[in-house]
């Protein structure tokens, strides 16, 4: 009996593992069929490369560069603030807080994440909207930047979270060797530390960028939602997530419009998919040389 529910428990578990796999598909399957038909009116090229994002003009200007130079800066602008301080609370919490103050801190982060991206957005609006307008001398202080700053504050959670595991993970005798060649404690951390935990770090750092490139309220509230050619990162901007939230009510069904905003999601979902794709073989090349 007892081996008989040992072997219903794999199959349920093998099971479910084929069905991320189908839906996985079966989601792809679905923006490509109706993304895939926009190439009927334009070609790939022009969806592509084009510097003009105006698809109710006539004739319709469907380029995808401004959104995707949107959401490339706001990505890169929150990587930038939220991987240093990601990696320094890992650490702190991983190596230098004691134990009672590590559980506190942990389970701390574990609730930013848990905090919707709305209020996020309420708050960037009210409060690091103005600072950021009034900084720069800017006509408006929802930009780039704006999200950028409240992206990073939404992916330091998951930054955190797994890069203090891959920390912890590293054998203690790393640790001990290190301290017992003549090593400081700050000497173990960067020499031997975090270089042991490097691959959990990169997976980190990867899903962090994913969380933030497929956020969409918070950067339709915060970014200016302006489908122009960014020039700076001070400058409003539009991502891809935010166009398709703020026009997909808006479309005819099976109009050229209608059919660019599905080709904008499979573009968003290879993106997506190729970022956890190489987060995940950062994880397996860690699990590997342990």
């Amino acid at each position: 009996m007892r081996r008989l529910k040992e072997l219903m428990i794999e199959k349920i578990i093998l099971l479910n593992g084929f069905a991320c796999i189908l839906f996985v598909v079966l989601i792809f399957f679905f923006l490509a069929k109706d993304g895939l038909a926009l190439f009927k009116f334009s070609s790939p090229w022009n969806f592509l490369f084009g510097t003009l994002w105006s698809p109710l003009s006539e004739p319709p200007r469907i380029g995808i560069l401004p959104l995707f130079l949107g959401s490339l800066i706001v990505t890169i602008g929150a990587t930038v603030i939220s991987v240093p301080l990601g990696m320094a609370c890992a650490v702190f919490i991983g190596e230098i807080a004691p134990k009672w103050m590590r559980e506190t801190l942990k389970a701390g982060v574990e609730l930013l994440a848990a905090i919707p991206s709305i209020v996020i957005g309420f708050i960037g609006m009210t409060m690091l909207g103005p600072v950021v307008k009034q900084l720069f001398h800017l006509p408006t202080g929802l930009t780039a930047l704006t999200g950028s700053m409240a992206l990073a504050f939404m992916a330091i959670p998951t930054i955190v979270s797994i890069m203090e595991d891959a920390i912890s993970s590293v054998p203690r005798s790393y640790k001990e060797g290190s301290l017992a060649l003549g090593a400081t404690h700050w000497q173990t951390i960067y020499r031997v530390i975090i270089p042991a935990a490097s691959s959990g770090i990169v997976a980190a750092i990867m899903l962090g960028i994913g969380r933030v490139i497929g956020e969409t309220m918070a950067v339709m509230m915060l970014t200016g939602n302006a489908s122009v050619m960014p020039q700076t990162i001070l400058a409003p901007v539009r991502t891809m997530t935010a166009t398709i939230a703020a026009e997909m009510g808006e479309t005819v069904r099976g109009s050229e419009h209608y059919y660019a905003l599905f080709a904008l999601g499979l573009v968003l979902f290879i993106i997506t998919f190729a970022i956890n794709l190489v987060a995940d073989a950062a994880l397996h090349k860690n699990r590997r040389r342990k």
